[in-house]
């Protein structure tokens, strides 16, 4: 997932509770970032870094401590040494005033241990503040109602990208319904195409298909519950009807031979699309830009298409609900002192996503969390694509996180494993039921 907050793997990757690297900082503002929340009128922010993000946040830091509200002391860690380094910061009370995140699970972690403050109260003193984002990407904040992350950076739904050149060539559309999408592969087989591009051996991008099935079956609330630990939630009826469908496309054929040895990060999967080996790709909106600057001229010369998941014949998701990345996000640190605070807040309110963000983030060709940018998307290089994502974003009656950010790290584990094992043919939609429920009790 190639986003501001890094590509999806080097973001999400600690959810499989990866071992740490080193510790070592990348960079720091000052002689307060290397340490916990900063001091007297000044808050630290431990951040990601790695471009584009790292330009644009050490620029967004620079801009607010300008303002004279006080000031921000940025460090930036590399990926999986953050991990490691803020779970130990945060356990020993010595976490930044800034805690960088990405909601979902984690943050609940943090919210029910009370390492993190409620912001729910100050942004109801605060309207503007939250009013400025999408409303869709508050979901993955909020914790029992209660919100405990500020929304940061571009959001990545996941998007059915298809080759327009294939389609037209096999006689198919971009498919809206579970019947389309039967025809298309059908069709690609016939005329020798891959149907679908899956780099299987990486399981998240296997789990991309059952998020949008289980919502295209059961809806959002389905997933809502088994995120939040109910009871028995991964025994609804509509998990295993994702599984049943999941053997009608292994039936079908539907993805390209040897998908299962496929790994993501070759960007293999991208490159049977721009080849017009492939017909269809089920991917996130941070493969745009890889399309873009590796596939010659595809997306250059239009054939590069994007659309909603179908929909499914009696099911419960509408067609334009997403699942993918809402947003990055930040959280304020519980231990910090009172005067950390307000500068943090400060910065929440003055610096985190202003109009010189969004416009970085556009230039980057990504799609900035804050309402009002139609104008500055109209305007970019990519303003088709990126004004289709941004409206599909605003118009998403449910946007859910994707699964391995929502869950907690060992369930996210689980996931993995026996989704891999669904797609290989070696779990019935049963078995796969039951191995998730087994989570929600350990």
């Amino acid at each position: 997932m190639k986003n501001i907050q890094l590509s999806r793997r080097s973001a999400l990757g600690a959810a499989a509770g990866l071992s740490a690297l080193s510790l070592a900082a990348c960079g720091t503002s000052g002689p307060g970032g290397s340490g916990g929340g900063g001091g007297g009128d000044s808050a630290g922010y431990w951040a990601l870094s790695g471009e584009p993000n790292e330009t644009i946040t050490k620029d967004t830091v620079t801009a607010f401590n300008e303002l004279d509200k006080g000031t921000i002391e940025l460090t930036f860690f590399q990926n999986d040494a953050y991990k490691q380094k803020i779970r130990t910061a945060i356990g020993a009370g010595e976490a930044p005033t800034v805690i960088t995140g990405w909601g979902g699970g984690g943050l609940r972690t943090y919210a029910e241990e009370e390492q993190v403050d409620d912001l729910t109260d100050w942004l109801g003193e605060n309207t503007d503040v939250k009013d400025r984002f999408i409303e869709s990407v508050w979901a993955a904040a909020t914790v029992d109602e209660q919100v405990y992350a500020m929304p940061t950076g571009a959001a990545q739904p996941i998007i059915l990208f298809h080759n327009k050149t294939v389609l037209e060539d096999i006689g198919a559309e971009a498919p809206e319904s579970w019947e389309d999408l039967l025809g298309a592969i059908e069709k690609a087989h016939s005329a020798g195409v891959a149907p679908i591009s899956l780099a299987g051996q990486s399981r998240w991008t296997s789990m991309m298909w059952i998020e949008y099935l289980l919502d295209r079956v059961g809806g959002p609330d389905v997933f809502a519950k088994i995120a939040a630990g109910e009871p028995d939630s991964w025994l609804d009826d509509a998990v295993v009807e994702m599984g049943k469908k999941v053997e009608e496309l292994l039936e079908a054929k539907a993805f390209v031979e040897g998908f299962e040895s496929m790994a993501a990060d070759s960007n293999t999967d991208q490159a049977l699309m721009w080849s017009d080996k492939a017909a269809l790709m089920l991917h996130g909106g941070w493969t745009y830009g890889g399309m873009k600057s590796g596939g010659g001229s595809f997306v250059q010369d239009g054939r590069l298409g994007y659309g909603p998941f179908p929909t499914i014949e009696g099911g419960k998701g509408e067609l334009t609900n997403l699942v993918g990345n809402p947003a990055g996000y930040v959280s304020l640190s519980s231990t910090a002192t009172d005067e950390q605070k307000t500068v943090a807040k400060a910065f929440f309110a003055e610096g985190l996503m202003t109009d010189a963000v969004s416009e970085a983030l556009i230039e980057s060709g990504s799609v900035p969390v804050v309402k009002g940018q139609d104008e500055a998307l109209a305007a970019s290089d990519d303003a088709d694509y990126l004004q289709w994502v941004y409206t599909s974003m605003q118009d998403a009656p449910s946007f859910t996180q994707s699964w391995d950010q929502a869950l907690q790290p060992t369930a996210a584990e689980e996931l993995l494993v026996n989704t891999e094992q669904l797609f290989l043919g070696k779990l019935s939609p049963e078995q796969f039921a039951e191995n998730m429920n087994a989570t929600l009790e350990a």
